[in-house]
């Protein structure tokens, strides 16, 4: 009897064992999450456990890369060594952050200056930089100053020989877009290594592509616009591409009464003030949506109109109406997830 139960119990560990195995190479959805460039980051995708642990360490080199290269918060970051550099010296870069400061410029320049990649001293004054918050907000002579120091023409960048130079006292801050260069990243490495279906957010930043098992599509949320909740406003079903949404509901602090929002207006040095609060933006790639998003809801509702319109971009616009929000979306944003009030 005892040869009789130690034959079960070996079976059953075998068994077990081959359980095991067989759920290790069985294609799912599985998931990737950490923390990089002061956010959390997750990467769904559809693969077997093995190739999503041989993945893990690629997904962090990527965001690694993007953030040793950008962020302003690292003394020797590409953007750092630039900002500490003076007028007339070029600085040698890394060929991400040409990438980003090439894309930077042109949505800047088609933005008519919405989008600013060199907005940093005035990031820095309104206490959303590397800096800490001050204990008031500043005063007009202060940002007026500042402003002087705002601009992105006066960027030289040579694409061919990675260099960034600039022309008069410049700093550049690529948060608006540095996040959505990273989910690019990590999506691209993901394709690379044969993945087909993903679902890649860094911080809100999405990019995905296929299917989960099955063929269902992949459901994304636009969140309502309130700072005490977590609730989705609308829900897309997607399958190709990117989405990045900019608010004015989540970075912000408030003094006597006033919130002063981390979105800032390149045109006058302080925070957005307006009736759009939420802006979404699907495209191909996340750096472009969310440079948009960013740009768009730097302009306000009308003039955002337009240029989705222009772009082509499928857009999403949530604005304060009473004591609710209305939505506008632009043509492509209905043909391709229909149209609502």
């Amino acid at each position: 009897m005892r040869f009789y139960h130690l034959l079960c119990s070996l079976a059953l560990v075998v068994a077990t064992a081959l359980l095991a195995a067989c759920g290790d190479r069985e294609v799912a959805v599985r998931t990737l999450a950490g923390y990089s460039m002061g956010t959390s980051y997750s990467v769904k995708l559809v693969t077997t456990v093995a190739e999503a642990e041989r993945l893990d360490g690629t997904v962090r080199s990527r965001l690694d890369a993007v953030n040793q290269s950008m962020s302003t918060y690292l003394p020797r970051s590409d953007v750092s060594r630039f900002n500490d550099a003076g007028v007339g010296d070029w600085v040698d870069v890394s060929p991400l952050t040409t990438e980003v400061v090439a894309l930077a410029l042109m949505i800047a320049e088609a933005s008519d200056g919405a989008f600013d990649p060199t907005i940093a001293p005035l990031v820095d004054l309104w206490g959303f930089g590397p800096q800490p918050r001050p204990n008031q907000a500043p005063s007009q002579p202060q940002i007026e100053q500042l402003l002087d120091q705002v601009g992105w023409s006066a960027i030289d960048l040579d694409e061919t020989g990675n260099r960034l130079r600039k022309q008069a006292p410049r700093e550049l801050d690529l948060s608006g877009i540095a996040k959505g260069f990273a989910v690019d990243q990590v999506a691209d490495a993901l394709a690379q290594a044969g993945i087909e279906a993903y679902l890649v957010e860094v911080g809100g930043e999405l990019r995905f592509a296929g299917t989960k098992p099955g063929g269902e599509p992949w459901r994304v949320g636009i969140e309502t616009p309130e700072s005490g909740a977590r609730s989705a406003y609308r829900i897309l079903e997607v399958t190709e591409g990117a989405m990045a949404t900019s608010g004015d509901y989540r970075n912000y602090y408030e003094e006597a009464g006033v919130r002063y929002s981390h979105t800032l207006d390149p045109s006058n040095g302080r925070p957005i003030r307006h009736s759009l609060v939420s802006v979404t933006v699907l495209a191909d790639d996340c750096a472009l949506s969310d440079a948009y998003a960013t740009a768009m809801l730097v302009k306000g509702a009308s003039l955002a109109r337009q240029l989705a319109q222009q772009q082509g971009l499928a857009v999403m616009l949530i604005e304060r109406s009473g004591d609710g929000f209305q939505s506008w979306q632009s043509d492509r944003f209905a043909e391709l997830y229909g149209s609502v009030s």
